[in-house]
């Protein structure tokens, strides 16, 4: 593209939150413009091929396109054909595969760099969730092949001896599903048990297979360094274990890109999840006319946010806009 495109509205993010932003903006006859650095819902995407999401279709829905799915809870295949859809019926302007590179605020609104154009908006609304950048071990060997952040598929796995770290939901899920298609399987937990946050109909299950030894588990431990073969455990007493290994699946959290939001004069906040500051009644930051939306509003507590419970900040971000005009 030749020049700078002129619009109402820039959104950051192509993730559910980020559509139902561009949504809001047509049916209030604003011009939007929907950038994401990778493919349409593009987080969902990445999930694990066999994921099942914990909420109810309906919970999922934007637009009022409905959602309506096989079982009582959606699949991954079935979330990315619905959101397609929904793109699809709205006709949102979205620019995929375009990586925004600079956020610069004018007098007038602000311009929008990315790696492919130049763009000139009224207002942008950052709503670009936290799976991109994982929550790393800090140890050495983390940088190794055999150890992955990101799970997809447990065929990979048959056969082989894992090492899953964590013990929240994903960890578990992980643990369980590479298990039962043929791996060798140990937990490395830092606290003493599982956490109390795991979905109520799996925590059992997990329970059972490490009680019965069908998964081991080091509780109190931590993983402290990753050879090609091998890992070590530092135990609760104090002595370090050396495990023979292929993977290991860190299982540990992803972070918001908190240097991308600071640069676009974002504060972060100094509670114990660096919360971005924004006004909760409007979604928008310090900076005028920058709003967030989605789960990157919550910081570090990543859990605070999901669909159903964000999909309204569009509907906020939007009203404010129309309240104090665009410019």
């Amino acid at each position: 593209m030749n020049g700078t495109e002129n619009i109402d509205v820039l959104i950051i993010g192509g993730g559910p939150i980020g559509l139902a932003c561009g949504i809001a903006c047509k049916r209030n006859g604003l011009s939007h413009r929907i950038i994401e650095k990778g493919t349409l819902v593009n987080s969902i995407y990445h999930y694990p091929v066999n994921m099942t999401f914990f909420s109810t279709s309906d919970r999922l829905e934007i637009g009022e396109v409905p959602f309506i799915s096989h079982g009582p809870k959606p699949t991954r295949s079935e979330a990315l054909e619905y959101y397609r859809r929904v793109a699809l019926h709205w006709k949102l302007n979205i620019a995929l595969f375009e990586q925004v590179k600079n956020v610069n605020k004018l007098s007038d609104g602000f311009e929008i760099k990315t790696d492919k154009s130049t763009y000139h908006a009224s207002k942008v609304i950052l709503s670009t969730g936290f799976f991109d950048i994982p929550n790393l071990l800090n140890i050495p060997g983390e940088s190794l092949s055999k150890v992955h952040h990101y799970y997809k598929d447990p065929h990979v796995y048959f056969g082989q001896k894992i090492v899953v770290v964590g013990a929240a939901n994903s960890a578990v899920d992980v643990a369980m599903e590479t298990w039962r298609k043929g791996a060798e399987v140990t937990m490395i937990i830092r606290d003493e048990q599982i956490r109390d946050s795991v979905k109520y109909w799996i925590r059992p299950d997990i329970e059972n297979r490490i009680k019965e030894g069908s998964i081991r588990a080091y509780f109190n431990s931590t993983l402290t360094a990753i050879r090609e073969g091998e890992v070590d455990v530092l135990q609760e007493d104090g002595k370090v274990i050396t495990l023979p290994n292929d993977f290991v699946l860190a299982m540990t959290g992803y972070l918001p890109d908190f240097p991308f939001l600071q640069s676009m004069g974002i504060l972060i906040g100094n509670d114990e999840f660096s919360t971005p500051v924004h006004d909760p009644a409007t979604m928008m930051t310090h900076v005028e006319g920058l709003y967030l939306a989605g789960v990157v509003c919550g910081g570090l507590k990543t859990n605070k946010w999901f669909i159903e419970n964000s999909r309204e900040h569009a509907d906020l971000i939007v009203a404010d806009i129309l309240a104090k005009g665009l410019f």
